[in-house]
């Protein structure tokens, strides 16, 4: 009988790839948000996932999704001057009550104050400002085109479907974890804790976490299925560490995520390491 092998594809979309001139060939985009690194890392997980794809029993895919009017985007905010803040500026509580930054409509001031507050208090991140990134509809929302090529495969051979999880497109909340928000709204389920996700995995015998960027969401969610899985299954979960890399400026925040997912039990591996048991439960 086949172990059931889990991969689990953290938002591997255009917009966090660092792509070559090959696949930008119309000109007319650009990613919002590149990871050095992430290219190279998309083109791993597409191999993995065509080379051992007969021993792989699902695949689940995180999908981030935004609006342009987002509280995490400088379309929401401006500078006391009037402007829109720039791309990686961070905004605290402190500043907003000292106004130096606002939300653009007087009306979400309160809301605006409230989540940063709820946020600082999680302690996890303080409000960074991206680029306008992964809008729904947009090409930078599609996903790599050669995992996707690979995917599709692995679909037209298992009859099964890659099952797809969006989050992001509540505006009020940062939503780097797939499993949750990072402060959940109580009149959005969508923005509550996963359990459904957290399910899937749970009946996994091994899962393979891959993704962008590893200093964020790929953190984030992996930190959030540590926190609310069975923990004997924690020893399941394997970050395949050369799928995955960190915003430009958060090297130290990944590597010390590493270490500290490796120290609560989670597999630390390349995506070579995995290969094998993937081979042979193709084989089963």
């Amino acid at each position: 009988m086949k172990r059931h092998l889990h991969l689990l594809m953290i938002d591997p979309q255009n917009d966090f790839c660092d792509l070559p001139a090959a696949y930008l060939a119309d000109g007319q985009h650009a990613p919002a948000l590149p990871v050095a690194g992430a290219h190279a890392d998309m083109q791993r997980v597409a191999q993995l996932i065509k080379d051992g794809m007969q021993g792989l029993t699902g695949i689940s895919m995180t999908l981030d999704s935004h609006h342009r009017i987002d509280i995490a985007h400088p379309t929401f905010w401006q500078e006391a001057s009037g402007k829109m803040p720039a791309p990686f500026t961070q905004i605290s509580a402190a500043d907003v009550r000292a106004g130096v930054f606002a939300p653009r409509q007087d009306e979400h001031f309160a809301r605006a104050l409230a989540y940063l507050d709820a946020l600082e208090r999680a302690g996890r991140y303080q409000l960074m400002i991206w680029p306008v990134h992964c809008e729904i509809g947009s090409w930078g929302h599609n996903v790599h085109a050669d995992v996707r090529v690979a995917y599709n495969q692995w679909e037209d051979l298992s009859l099964r479907s890659v099952h797809k999880i969006s989050k992001g497109d509540n505006p009020w909340t940062e939503h780097y974890s797939a499993v949750m928000a990072e402060v959940p709204d109580a009149h959005d389920v969508g923005t509550q804790l996963n359990r459904e996700l957290i399910d899937t995995l749970e009946q996994a015998d091994q899962v393979y976490i891959t993704g962008e960027a590893g200093s964020h969401c790929v953190k984030a969610t992996t930190e959030d299925i540590v926190a609310n899985i069975r923990p004997d299954h924690v020893s399941r979960l394997v970050l395949l560490t050369d799928c995955m890399s960190p915003v430009s400026g958060f090297d130290a925040q990944y590597q010390d995520f590493v270490r500290d997912m490796a120290a609560r039990g989670v597999q630390i591996a390349k995506a070579a390491d995995v290969l094998p048991d993937l081979l042979a439960n193709g084989r089963r």
